[in-house]
């Protein structure tokens, strides 16, 4: 069974090699990712991570493994900033706050559909405006949701977490290893 990871992210990529899963091939889905009006965070999460799994295309014999990661402060989405202004503008709402990240996975066989969300509650520290500035400058918000990456440079704003750390980073391994097994995945490294 050949492994399609229905996602251009790096991270995404690393995170699965530590459970021993190397893709087969990489297809990132083109998707609106636009919310709906009104659409809270956690049901959104788990609609792009299906409707990402749903776009890939895919030979019958092909799984594939797609996720989306959310940032929400209640029921605000934060997305991927469209440029330092509006990575500034998240940055400073999160400052000093406890916040949601949302990580849902989707893992498609056919027409049969595996899914599982994860939500992890994160702790940012309040930021200076030299930190705040500091980061923005250094471009490592861009194209991750709330405009911060835990496993970078904004790892020193986080003093605590309640969750998965990896689900923060983009993709919850325990539960992705899960819905692997169920799909009948076989990690490298596994005996046949």
């Amino acid at each position: 069974m050949k492994l399609i990871l229905g996602s251009g992210s790096p991270r995404r990529k690393e995170l699965l090699a530590q459970i021993g899963v190397v893709p087969d091939a990489i297809r990132p889905p083109d998707i609106n990712e636009d919310p709906a009006q009104a659409e809270l965070p956690r049901p959104y999460c788990a609609r792009m991570a299906r409707e990402k799994a749903g776009a890939v295309r895919a030979a019958p014999d092909e799984l594939v493994l797609c996720a989306d990661t959310t940032v929400a402060m209640g029921r605000r989405i934060l997305g991927k900033p469209a440029d330092a202004a509006e990575a500034g503008v998240f940055l400073r709402a999160l400052s000093g706050r406890r916040h949601k990240v949302i990580t849902a996975v989707a893992l498609r066989l056919g027409d049969r559909l595996w899914e599982r969300d994860v939500v992890t509650t994160v702790q940012m520290k309040r930021l200076s405006d030299a930190e705040l500035q500091a980061y923005l400058r250094s471009g490592d918000w861009q194209g991750k949701a709330g405009g911060y990456g835990i496993q970078g440079a904004a790892g020193a704003f986080i003093p605590w977490i309640n969750g998965s750390f990896t689900g923060v980073v983009g993709l919850p391994l325990a539960e992705t290893g899960v819905l692997l097994d169920a799909a009948g995945y076989q990690r490298h490294g596994e005996a046949s």
